[in-house]
């Protein structure tokens, strides 16, 4: 892993680790990709993705515990992303 991944790494707000399910909702929330949260913060987090391809710079995170949060992708790698909640 990298320093990106889990951590304080000098963080405002350090991520807590997590496995909780969720989608990323495009279209008004008419078509969703399946994702699964590995870390999250105040202000953002880690999701890990069959792939990334699809996915836009922003999009809305719906967890499966009802929580959504509005995203911009921070940084993304082939089955990951770093969203910033905005």
């Amino acid at each position: 892993m990298t320093g990106n991944e889990t951590g304080d790494n000098g963080r405002a707000n350090p991520r807590q680790r997590t496995l909780k399910g969720g989608k990323i909702a495009l279209n008004d929330g008419y078509s969703t990709i399946d994702c699964t949260v590995r870390n999250l913060s105040a202000t953002g987090a880690l999701l890990r993705v069959t792939s990334i391809i699809g996915v836009p710079d922003q999009f809305k995170l719906v967890m499966n515990d009802g929580r959504s949060f509005d995203c911009k992708i921070a940084w993304k790698r082939e089955t990951e992303l770093g969203v910033a909640f905005i």
